[in-house]
């Protein structure tokens, strides 16, 4: 049985489905068809009609347009602690002087912009730009801070810039609960079986890439082609981790709480419900 399965070619996606792309697994009969983009147009073709079955979604998405046509699974995500999304600019300011910034985003259903947008809902002035060019637009000057996710955690000081906000740790420590910033999700309409042996075969897959680091490195290099071994390893042991196995009680509790804190502060019009596989 064929299913569309769809990543980001970002460390921590390519190393959880390593075995999965390379066969290296027991995947119990399934095919799966594969393809890689960028998170933003990851949540864009998630609303498409012709939508992967499987697919890696910010999870600001998710909680926007997506839980309604698509199901949480417990395998896959990108949950944490203090790793969150950092803005960062060209000179130190105060957060109070936030509502008067020009805001670059990697777009407008990241979990990042939904995390700033609950930390400074009167800062209006933002806009949405491929993750990987935000540094270099910064730099230059032609906006006054950004907000970086995936490598750029761990890039922004080699090129001169400075923290203004880390999310992860701003989080961490006001609502003292596990950041979740994306968020594996298959199709309602598929039977609920082959969900579950889904999330099987994904966890198989994460089990496989952490015995056999190693052995994934090509392939994870192949799509992290700008990134040094150093920062690829760092992206992936803070972005996979237990969490990644398996959401879990705590997992789940997290990300519904994200969700009522947008809820709470207007940026979400309903509360999703029922969003995690049985």
């Amino acid at each position: 049985m064929k299913i569309s399965l769809s990543y980001s070619t970002c460390p921590n996606d390519t190393f959880i489905f390593y075995a999965i792309a390379n066969k290296k697994i027991d995947l119990e009969g399934l095919d799966f068809e594969i393809s890689m983009h960028d998170i933003d147009v990851l949540n864009h073709n998630a609303e498409n009609i012709d939508c992967p079955d499987v697919t890696k979604i910010s999870s600001n998405a998710y909680g926007v347009n997506l839980w309604k046509k698509y199901v949480t699974l417990d395998s896959g995500s990108a949950l944490g602690r203090n790793n969150g999304p950092m803005l960062v600019a060209n000179k130190y300011f105060d957060e109070n002087e936030m509502d008067t910034k020009k805001i670059l985003i990697p777009g407008i259903n990241t979990t990042a912009n939904l995390l700033f947008s609950i930390f400074f809902p009167n800062a209006k002035n933002k806009t949405p730009m491929l993750f990987s060019k935000i540094e270099g637009e910064v730099i230059e000057g032609n906006y006054d801070c950004g907000l970086l996710i995936h490598e750029g955690r761990f890039t922004y000081k080699q090129k001169g810039l400075v923290k203004i906000v880390d999310f992860g740790e701003k989080w961490e420590q006001e609502m003292h609960k596990p950041i979740p910033l994306g968020t594996i999700i298959a199709k309602r309409s598929l039977d609920k079986e082959l969900i579950i042996k889904i999330n099987r075969i994904i966890r198989r897959s994460i089990d496989y890439a952490f015995a056999h680091r190693n052995e994934a490195m090509p392939y994870i290099r192949e799509w992290a082609r700008e990134l040094s071994d150093e920062v690829t390893q760092s992206h992936i042991n803070l972005y996979v981790n237990d969490f990644s196995r398996d959401l879990g009680e705590e997992g789940r509790a997290a990300i519904s709480f994200l969700y009522q804190k947008a809820f709470e502060c207007g940026y979400l019009k309903e509360l999703p419900r029922d969003i995690f596989i049985s």
